[in-house]
């Protein structure tokens, strides 16, 4: 891959759990600091490839940001917490040039009985639109990573202007050269764009920094397109949260949640 080339997929593997990130992984506000939605993608194919037990799955993920991700060389180790038969309690850590930036934990939990009764509250997400849309201007962002290596298809809000929103989306490229993204890790790959789609303050006016994400599901998504409305609260004195549901053309299959720190942007 050329310096100008699009890459190939996010992160190209470099074994012993060790990866490299590609220019795709690169968030909105620096071209040297990723997006977390690659990096919640990596850490939830590291948890499910770690002593996997049939007849489970991962139900939630909980990603803890220590600081930036470089675009840089990455570094997964996962450990069991707390074993069990019907629940596993996993934790993740991934460094950088041995400096920790991301811990994460997982609950891996048996499958629930297939003759369970199916039962969701939220609605039906609205259809898939029929076109992608050029990428709305958004000044003074990045829009060359993963903004762009993700296929958007806006149904109403847009990144960059107060919402809430609500939008559908796929990568454009795997996570790993020649892997097929499992339904988990195409969830983590968009939760993370929560804040981006759903922000209700005016971004040229705020400064929004989410410390985390969590992402439920309650079943595996199906199929490429997964559909994202989020929206935020947010209190003087306070911090600010926001929540996403999550959906395939099936119907909701989870929810995301977010802790954003709020401050103003210094004036030019």
């Amino acid at each position: 891959m050329t310096e100008d080339a699009p890459a190939e997929a996010f992160y190209e593997p470099l074994g012993g759990g060790r990866f490299a990130s590609t220019p795709a992984t690169a968030g909105p506000w620096a071209p040297g600091f990723q997006h977390g939605g690659p990096v919640s993608g990596l850490i939830g194919r590291a948890f499910e490839r770690h002593e996997p037990v049939p007849g489970t799955r991962i139900a939630r993920v909980t990603v803890e940001l220590l600081g930036p991700v470089p675009v840089g060389v990455l570094d997964i180790a996962v450990r069991v917490v707390r074993p069990g038969k019907r629940i596993t309690l996993l934790e993740a850590e991934m460094t950088h040039e041995g400096r920790t930036i991301v811990r994460a934990t997982a609950w891996r939990i048996m499958e629930a009985p297939s003759h369970l009764e199916p039962v969701v509250h939220a609605p039906a997400p609205p259809p898939l639109p029929a076109t992608t849309a050029p990428f709305p201007e958004w000044p003074g962002v990045h829009t060359g990573g993963y903004l762009s290596a993700m296929e958007w298809r806006i149904v109403h809000g847009t990144f960059g202007e107060p919402g809430p929103g609500t939008a559908w989306a796929r990568p454009r490229i795997p996570l790993i050269p020649g892997e097929s993204p499992t339904p988990l890790v195409r969830a983590l790959t968009l939760a993370d764009s929560a804040s981006g789609i759903g922000s209700q303050l005016d971004l040229s006016k705020w400064l929004i920094i989410n410390t985390d994400v969590t992402v439920a599901l309650h079943r595996d998504p199906a199929g490429e397109w997964l559909c994202l409305a989020a929206s935020l609260d947010a209190s003087p004195g306070g911090s600010a949260l926001c929540e996403a549901t999550l959906a395939d053309t099936s119907g909701t299959f989870g929810r995301a949640w977010q802790t954003l720190l709020v401050d103003e942007r210094p004036s030019a």
